[in-house]
């Protein structure tokens, strides 16, 4: 199994590409994770880089609290979401400020991203 830690900052619009290797796939993908003020709650996207197409669309960034949660298992039975492994919202300390991301404090969280569990 492959996972991959991405890079979060407190910037309230990140885009990154990155190569990848899902489910022993390569997938060039563009990430976008923006935060929303009115609801104060950081979302991510998910674009297949070299075919161009959108495959996930502002997912909420939620933590998992005592179980482990695929933000992309509700994804896979959907048109062009095969290959698109897992993707998981962490706590990257013991006590953050609030139980998901919001205002300021993403970085108090991790990211990862690999395959499909």
């Amino acid at each position: 199994m492959s996972g991959y830690l991405l890079p979060l900052t407190p910037d309230p619009w990140q885009v990154m590409t990155l190569d990848l290797v899902i489910d022993g796939e390569p997938f060039h993908a563009q990430v976008e994770i923006r935060y929303l003020p009115a609801p104060d709650q950081w979302v991510v996207s998910i674009r297949d880089h070299s075919a161009g197409g959108l495959r996930v669309n502002m997912i909420p960034l939620i933590c998992s609290r005592g179980e482990v949660n695929d933000l992309l298992a509700p994804f896979r039975f959907l048109r062009g979401g095969k290959g698109l492994g897992s993707l998981y919202c962490l706590r990257n300390t013991d006590d953050p400020a609030t139980p998901d991301p919001s205002y300021g404090n993403l970085t108090e969280f991790r990211l990862v991203w690999g395959d499909t569990l």
